[in-house]
């Protein structure tokens, strides 16, 4: 088994030999090996190939030179020798003669390389025989663009949405026809001839001439694109930006550092970005809506801080709420809100026609659940219930910060989420607030006056506590400390929200809502003002109890 990780590796000549050839695309659990042999800023997938080597089994690897990353990875594992054979492709950057030539060269050093290696014999006939006919993939689907997506990833992304998945990235889309390799008499001129070929298939980012890589995201059958980069990974953070400014449709950006770390969070801006293209998925069977009398519906969204619940009844009209701790199991949580706003509204459990459920803790509630949807979904259907001017949506909860757009039918146009970092959520205040040795009602109301203007400089939780911790010892007013932490969560906010474009009417959704000294401050930075519910807290639940009206 020879191991690749690129679409310009010459897989048709090694499989003259008689060899399988495979992409490398594992996703490991960390970098342990890898930092301890090479750089740690260098590029997740980089380290993923290094893991996977050094961890043994790859006995066989051809890399080409795409990025400095891959010639850094070869350095490494040359010198630790985990291979036992190694080959480094040069890839020309243009499809010009110069360049078929350039690669015709390195096309005749693998081959020569792999025959001494191997002490195997190359077959022309062979070689001309292992191009196959790629079959035409007709009707609407959703690509994945950008960077190599692990398989794992890949398999989320295509159990997420209700179309096709194609991976248009850079190890896959592979089209060669072979034909003018098959019409060669000798090997030079077959070798020639699969060098133009490698080099005239749609271009990666890595070519001068990227003008070809349009029809990918042309296509009069794409619905949507999920764009791929990795941290650290230069190339292709360019062509996001183009496609967002040029196309219409939609475009979900995700980035990852090539590990199995935040695939919860993935999850769900996948499930969202989902939903956005075509909408929450049907009834898949459970029961049925009354079509007339009294009946009554939940909603539970099981947060990391708080799981809450709204009960609707027939007319859309809120009959019982509840909020509670959602403490160390989202099931219990959620059992336990549940029983309170039913309590609330006087009802029992078997009195509830449906019940859907949002958060991240959705996937892990017990029966009795009709359907999840994303958190995304019900605080965009929530807000538009609450006021329907509503067109941007600022939902800061325990563990993450969103801004959302919806259209002037409640449905979600795009969405950004801060999903790596507590900075700027509600954990972050929760945090700041027991370090200041006061609850987040109090802290509410101490951050709306000031008589300094104290900037809280850092952004990460754990930097920005050490800095609290400084001020304190400084001896600065607390109500100056706090204000300077409420600008700093607006700031997040608001860099956020610059990431997607706003437009009114606006309004703010989650527990952080209800801080007093947030609202004012973000509505400062932005320079707009936000619509505040009293159901705030409650929008994502009230919006799955909506939801359940539909489905």
């Amino acid at each position: 088994m020879i191991y690749t990780i690129c679409k310009y590796t010459p897989t048709e000549l090694l499989a003259s030999f008689g060899q399988t050839c495979t992409v490398l695309d594992r996703i490991p659990e960390c970098f342990d090996r890898a930092e301890q042999t090479a750089h740690p800023n260098l590029c997740g997938f980089g380290k993923s190939v290094l893991e996977a080597v050094l961890s043994g089994g790859v006995r066989e690897l051809v890399l080409v030179n795409c990025c400095d990353t891959i010639r850094r990875v070869y350095d490494v594992l040359q010198r630790t020798g985990a291979c036992d054979f190694l080959f480094l492709m040069d890839l020309p950057h243009e499809a010009c003669g110069c360049s078929r030539a350039l690669l015709t060269g390195e096309l005749n050093r693998l081959l020569n390389t792999y025959a001494t290696y191997s002490g195997m014999e190359f077959s022309l006939p062979k070689f001309q025989a292992a191009f196959r006919t790629n079959a035409k993939n007709c009707g609407p689907y959703v690509g994945i663009l950008g960077v190599r997506v692990g398989r794992d990833l890949e398999r989320m992304m295509a159990r997420c949405f209700s179309l096709p998945v194609r991976n248009l990235t850079c190890t896959q889309g592979r089209c060669l026809n072979g034909d003018s390799v098959r019409a060669a008499g000798t090997l030079e001129s077959a070798l020639d001839a699969y060098a133009a070929e490698l080099l005239h298939q749609v271009p990666c980012r890595r070519m001068d001439d990227e003008t070809a890589r349009q029809a990918l995201y042309r296509d009069p059958d794409l619905r949507g694109i999920v764009y791929h980069t990795i941290k650290f990974c230069d190339f292709y953070g360019f062509e996001y930006a183009e496609i967002r400014r040029q196309m219409d449709v939609p475009i979900l950006k995700v980035e990852t550092d090539y590990t199995r770390q935040s695939q919860g969070q993935i999850l769900t801006r996948l499930e969202a970005f989902s939903e956005t293209v075509s909408g929450p998925a049907p009834e898949t069977g459970g029961s049925k809506l009354p079509t007339e009398g009294v009946f009554f519906v939940a909603g539970i969204d099981s947060g990391s801080t708080s799981t809450d619940v709204v009960i609707l009844n027939q007319d859309k009209k809120i009959v019982g709420t509840s909020i509670v701790p959602t403490g160390a199991g989202a099931s219990a949580g959620a059992e336990k809100s549940l029983e309170a706003a039913l309590r609330s509204a006087g009802l029992r459990q078997d009195q509830l026609a449906r019940t859907v459920a949002t958060g991240y803790g959705r996937a892990n509630l017990g029966g009795g659940l009709e359907q999840s949807v994303t958190e995304i979904t019900c605080h965009a259907r929530g807000a538009f219930f609450l006021n329907p001017k509503i067109r941007t949506i600022i939902d800061i909860g325990g563990q993450d910060s969103k801004v959302i757009r919806i259209d002037g039918t409640g449905h979600v146009i795009n969405f950004v989420m801060n999903d790596k970092c507590a900075a700027g959520t509600g954990r972050f205040l929760e945090m700041m607030a027991r370090t200041l040795g006061m609850g987040l009602e109090e802290m509410s109301r101490t951050g709306l006056t000031c008589r300094e203007d104290i900037t809280i400089s850092s952004m990460c939780t754990v930097f920005a506590e050490s800095e609290v911790v400084s001020l304190v010892a400084q001896n600065k007013d607390v109500s100056d400390i706090v204000h300077g932490l409420n600008k700093s969560v607006a700031a997040k906010t608001a860099a956020l929200a610059a990431r997607l474009g706003m437009e009114g009417d606006y309004c703010m959704t989650g527990g952080v809502a209800k801080n007093a000294g947030v609202v004012k401050a973000l509505e400062e930075k932005l320079g707009v003002s936000l619509f505040i519910s009293d159901e705030a807290q409650l929008c994502g639940a009230l919006g799955a109890a909506l939801l359940a009206f539909d489905l």
